[in-house]
């Protein structure tokens, strides 16, 4: 925006310093390298990391599979066993102990999470293990991971911005210190003689 209001510094004006007018050309050049490369590096990221979140999901719909698990005995509830996938991340779950056959055959047994309310023995529920049975979260889906490849792009495309940003400050803060660095040789040579009765100035 300090762009688009520098514009007037290119007005034929005799007051328009030249580091006016090299701040004007700072100032439009990261405007205009916002606009161009934000978009082309968040874009970039965000198919990468869609490539790689992608292959992920593939990698976990692979490994896992869902097997249905059978209550043996229900265990305390704790206050803190929530579903951390679940969309409100409030639905409680209860720990059991349940058994369960793995993909490859072979029986399983041991303490878990089951989504069940009020669990009882003989009581099944679904819960996802790798191929040898071992419990594992649930697989990665393709909307999640899209999701977090749109807000990796974005966050890509923010961050240049606000490199690109800084850079212009920098270099503007740069000038600004020079013109003082001169207007003060200036005032010093100026400075002895000045309002003095009689000084000639």
């Amino acid at each position: 925006m300090r762009a688009i209001s520098g514009l007037w510094r290119w007005r034929r004006n005799p007051l328009c310093r030249g580091t006016d007018l090299a701040e004007a050309w700072v100032g439009l050049l990261a405007l205009l390298l916002i606009l161009v490369v934000g978009p082309v590096i968040g874009s970039v990221t965000g198919h990468a990391a869609q490539d790689t979140l992608q292959g992920a999901v593939r990698e976990q719909h692979e490994s896992r599979r869902l097997v249905t698990a059978t209550v043996i005995r229900t265990l305390d509830r704790s206050p803190l066993d929530a579903d951390p996938e679940a969309a409100s991340g409030r639905d409680l779950r209860t720990r059991v102990t349940a058994g369960w056959t793995a993909p490859d055959g072979t029986t399983h047994r041991g303490t878990v999470m089951a989504g069940l309310q009020n669990p009882h023995r003989g009581d099944h529920f679904g819960m996802w293990t790798d191929l040898h049975g071992r419990t594992a979260a649930r697989p990665l889906d393709s909307a999640t991971a899209t999701t977090h490849a749109v807000l990796a792009g974005m966050g890509a495309a923010l961050l240049t911005a606000g490199l690109i940003e800084g850079g212009r400050r920098l270099a503007v803060w740069r000038m600004v210190r020079r013109r003082y660095a001169r207007w003060d040789r200036a005032w010093d040579r100026a400075g002895p003689d000045w309002g003095r009765t009689g000084a000639g100035s």
